[in-house]
């Protein structure tokens, strides 16, 4: 009884945020209602048994990708006039691609009850042990049978990170560099330099 309440209060939560956040007229808010969804399908997760994809909804989701979304969002200078209008301008095209999608939905899930489709049987390879948790399951899969690939998407996303930040760096003309060697250098008496400052004229850097 209880596990039915918490999957329909988690459900009604998850698809009630999810469509306040399309709806949303500030970004801010539809990122706040985002982090609400987040959580709602995590504690859907728990529910099934998934403990692992609930802890990364929340730690890696909401503590890092939705959290960046709300600094990206509050620190950029956002003008929501420009914003409404240019939603108005790409409404028609958002309802295309929205058609399509729902079309290739449609047509999946009747070619699926057609039997045009078999969906793949588990061979059993990658069955849990018994007495293990999913968490350590899987990461005797990904440490052990999949590690090569896993370390590969580790090396491919690092070469991402390097090459954005090489791609967007600049350096910044309007700042004088910093000369360490000539700093360490400098003897007390190049450091200061004690001046009289004639009485109301204050003193000049």
């Amino acid at each position: 009884m209880i596990q039915t309440f918490a999957f329909y209060l988690f459900a009604v939560f998850t698809i009630a945020s999810g469509a306040i956040t399309i709806m949303a007229r500030n970004p801010v808010h539809s990122v706040l209602w985002l982090i609400l969804a987040f959580f709602n399908a995590a504690g859907l997760m728990v529910l099934v048994g998934a403990e692992f994809i609930a802890m990364l909804l929340v730690i890696v989701y909401v503590g890092a990708v939705a959290v960046l979304f709300l600094f990206v969002v509050m620190m950029l200078d956002i003008d929501f006039a420009e914003l409404r209008a240019g939603f108005i301008k790409n409404f028609p095209l958002g309802m295309a691609l929205a058609l399509v999608l729902l079309a290739e939905l449609v047509l999946g899930i009747g070619a699926y009850r057609a039997g045009a489709l078999e969906l793949g049987v588990p061979d059993g390879t990658a069955m849990a042990p018994v007495g293990e948790s999913n968490i350590e399951a899987i990461g005797a899969l990904m440490y052990g049978r999949y590690l090569f690939l896993f370390e590969a998407a580790g090396i491919i996303l690092l070469v991402a990170m390097v090459g954005a930040i090489v791609l967007t760096h600049r350096p910044r003309t309007d700042v004088r560099g910093q000369n360490i060697a000539k700093q360490i250098a400098r003897r007390p008496d190049e450091a200061t330099v004690n001046v009289k400052p004639e009485i109301g004229k204050g003193v000049s850097l």
